[in-house]
Order: C-alpha cells, then structure tokens, then sequence
C-alpha cells in the first residue's frame, strides 16, 4: 500500500475528486469569475508557467488577484499596490486557486503535494531542496497547513521534502483536514511586511569549521 498509493491511487482519486469539484462549483466558480472581470479587469485568469513533477513544466491557471496598475513610464506597480480588498479576500480565503482544479484534473498537479513556485527558483534549490520535486505540486501541502507564507523558505522546503518522503493516504487525508481550518482562520497569509512573501534567493550553504 506504500508504493501502491503514490503510484497508482492517489492520481485516481486526484482525477475523480477534481472533477467532482469542478461540476460541483461551477455555478459558483462563473460568479466568481464575473467579480473577478467587474473588480480587477481582464483576463479573469493569471496563467504562468511553473515547475511540476521531476521540473516539468507546466501552466497554472489562477483567478487573478492583482489590477494591472503601472507607473508613469509603464511599469508595473509593487505587489503591495496592484493588491486591492477583493484580490486580498480571494487569496486569503483561497478562493483564486480554484481554477487549480483543471490542472490536477490534466495531471498537473495533485490536490495535495509542494506548493508550484517559479521556474526561476528552479536553479537556486539545493541539492536537498530538489527533491520537493519528486511529487507532483499540490493545491495544499505539509508546508501550508504549518505556516503558509509566515514561515522561512528553509522551513516550507523542509515540509515539502518531508512531504515527498512520507508520503502517504493518511498524510494527505490529515493535510486536507488541517487545510480547511487554516482557510477558515486565514493564518499564514502573508510574510510580515510583503504583500505574500520575499521572493527566494537561494540558501546560503554552511560554511565549513576549519580544524583547530
């Protein structure tokens, strides 16, 4: 059962239960669509290409959160200022990660696995840190249910790694659990002083003690 859940039945139940989500919400999911078009502009989708499994990548589909607003010369705005009340409510309540939905539907990603972050960290990971890819991203994971955006880039590695090695039925089912009291209580939205969190950089590698 080890072996046989990540390899074979957690895909099933990715596909099976995406599925059910996305009949189920959709009345749901086009009015939201609709305030996403009257609040913040078009498109009502953020797509950008993002890293999967084994670095595959892959296009994530997302509400959009953010207005195009741009400074005098054209250029974007910070985060911080492009991020109204209504792109605020979607992110904390998760409700922009719905269209997810089609990607663990595609195979994309699974319902519970590593956050997808940018394809540019890809080459910033350590050796360790890689191995966040030996699973396929998820819509929620170990590293959002123990800190979300408030913890250190160390430490959201750190889950997802663990994440890749424990993987397991009753791990995910827990994730998932914990998942809807996070939303409900909307911890960890965002690092202190960042619209969502710093942008990763690399971690520093230990410098070696030389011998007295």
């Amino acid at each position: 059962m080890k072996t046989m859940y990540p390899k074979y039945i957690k895909r099933l139940l990715d596909f099976l239960l995406s599925l059910s989500a996305l009949l189920l919400l959709s009345p749901f999911s086009l009015l939201l669509a609709l305030l996403v078009r009257l609040r913040l502009g078009s498109p009502v989708l953020f797509c950008q290409e993002r890293p999967g499994l084994h670095g595959k990548i892959f296009k994530l589909y997302k509400f959009r959160s953010m207005t195009e607003k741009r400074d005098s010369e054209g250029n974007l705005l910070p985060d911080a200022e492009r991020l109204p009340k209504f792109g605020k409510l979607l992110r904390a309540t998760s409700l922009d990660e719905l269209p997810e939905l089609f990607n663990i539907l595609k195979g994309d990603m699974s319902i519970v696995g590593p956050r997808p972050l940018l394809v540019k960290y890809l080459p910033l990971y350590n050796e360790e840190q890689r191995h966040r890819h030996d699973v396929r991203p998820g819509l929620t994971g170990l590293a959002q249910v123990n800190g979300r955006n408030a913890i250190s880039w160390e430490e959201k590695f750190r889950y997802d790694v663990e994440y890749a090695r424990k993987i397991s039925f009753w791990l995910d089912v827990k994730i998932l659990f914990q998942t809807v009291g996070k939303v409900l209580k909307r911890d960890g939205i965002s690092q202190e002083g960042e619209a969502t969190m710093e942008e990763f950089r690399g971690t520093p590698e230990p410098s070696e003690s030389s011998e007295a």
